[in-house]
């Protein structure tokens, strides 16, 4: 079976009422910094934080009652597995969700609170569906695939119908991609209803099976299995049907680094008051990557999900502001005497240095035996502001050093 608009249609009148319809927004700062005109198709605004819930929806809703009954079995690392246990427990039908090592302990708690039974197994995703379909047929269950599968990749591309309807005159619309159902269900809307429009695939550079399958270069840098913030789309095999559905279709595939999602992800916080996860904020960082490729266009960036471990989004900022100079660390030898301490925080409050942390150390360290060695973590203004505190500190005789951010 092939998809096709008509199955997209479909789908989403089934669906209709069940989930939300997300708002589609012009983001005028981000349109700035740039050079396209951005527009936001906010997936994390769904109940579970991700577009996920849609194709999940679709394939319940399509399963015979003696099927239904027997209960379903699903792989994720977390995006899939909350989609399929909210409407599985709305539908009253039992959901097994196996999840791999290393997953974040909120998403597993996450996916139990919301009815699923879950069983963690396999270092991979690769792993965990192989778990996952052993259960099945152990356990007469079926089998709910993430994204390789036709009726998953009609509710996965109601997204697109959405955005089209209310933003028909599109030069792209941009994509995140791990096994590929977005992507396709992407592509099936767009090229019936709007044949100019491109769509163009993102994947991390420490992932891009997807890229390579379709033909598109990867940068040769690229650190193959790496640790990504966006283990969204940390997929290792994509899917058959994804990929036939896609292969000529796909204008473009962008590969993108580490930094730029993790800058994305800030972005999304500081611009657009919106919690993003890695693999959400991938879109935006393909436009950061790869400037010139959509600049002056009108782009659609899918914002596909927002479920971020909280621990992870705070280090992403507070890395953030590390490299922008608007968080620093500096190494300051002072006198050991009275008063000097006092000195320092004086001079820094003079310059608009604002002291987070101080650490003062005598007992270990490399100061002379007659100082006391300081450091201290600065919120300031920007690298321009560091530069004019450390000058001011040096000009005062006090010894100053900036440490690694």
């Amino acid at each position: 079976m092939s998809v096709t608009l008509e199955d997209v249609s479909a789908a989403a009148a089934a669906i209709a009422g069940s989930l939300e319809r997300t708002p589609c927004v012009r983001s005028r700062v981000l349109s700035e910094l740039t050079g396209a005109e951005v527009w936001l198709k906010l997936e994390n605004l769904q109940f579970t934080a991700s577009f996920k819930e849609r194709g999940a929806l679709v394939k319940l809703l399509s399963l015979a009652p003696d099927d239904a009954a027997r209960g379903v079995v699903a792989m994720s690392r977390g995006n899939h597995a909350q989609g399929v246990a909210w409407h599985a427990k709305r539908l009253g039908i039992a959901a097994t969700i196996v999840m791999p090592e290393g997953t974040a302990y909120s998403k597993v708690e996450a996916t139990r609170r919301l009815g699923a039974r879950v069983v963690v197994e396999g270092p991979q995703l690769s792993d965990a569906e192989d778990a996952a379909r052993r259960m099945a047929e152990r356990e007469r269950l079926v089998f709910v695939p993430p994204y390789d599968d036709d009726d998953v990749i009609a509710g996965q591309g109601t997204v697109a119908l959405e955005l089209l309807d209310a933003v028909p005159e599109l030069d792209a619309i941009v994509v995140p991609v791990g096994g590929g159902g977005l992507l396709a269900g992407t592509t099936v809307v767009a090229s019936a209803l709007r044949p100019t429009t491109e769509v163009v695939g993102v994947q991390t550079e420490a992932w891009p099976a997807f890229v390579e399958a379709m033909g598109f270069t990867v940068p040769a840098h690229a650190k193959r299995g790496a640790p990504t913030v966006a283990e969204g789309i940390a997929v290792a095999r994509p899917g058959s049907r994804t990929l036939a559905l896609c292969r000529g279709r796909v204008a473009d595939m962008l590969c993108v680094s580490e930094p730029r999602l993790e800058e994305a992800i800030r972005l999304f916080c500081e611009i657009e008051k919106t919690v993003v996860e890695g693999a959400g904020a991938a879109g935006l960082a393909a436009l950061l990557e790869h400037p010139a490729r959509l600049a002056g266009k009108r782009v659609a960036l899918v914002v596909s999900g927002g479920n971020i471990d909280t621990r992870l989004l705070s280090l992403v900022l507070l890395r953030g502001l590390a490299r922008d100079g608007r968080l620093v660390r500096l190494r300051v030898y002072l006198p050991d005497e009275p008063g000097s301490l006092a000195k320092l925080a004086g001079l820094l409050g003079d310059h608009d240095a604002n002291i987070l942390e101080v650490h003062h150390q005598r007992t270990f360290g490399h100061a002379p035996l007659r100082a006391a060695e300081v450091e201290i973590v600065l919120e300031t203004r920007s690298r321009e502001h560091v530069e004019e505190v450390v000058a001011a500190l040096r000009g005062a005789g006090i010894e100053a050093e900036l440490r690694g951010e």
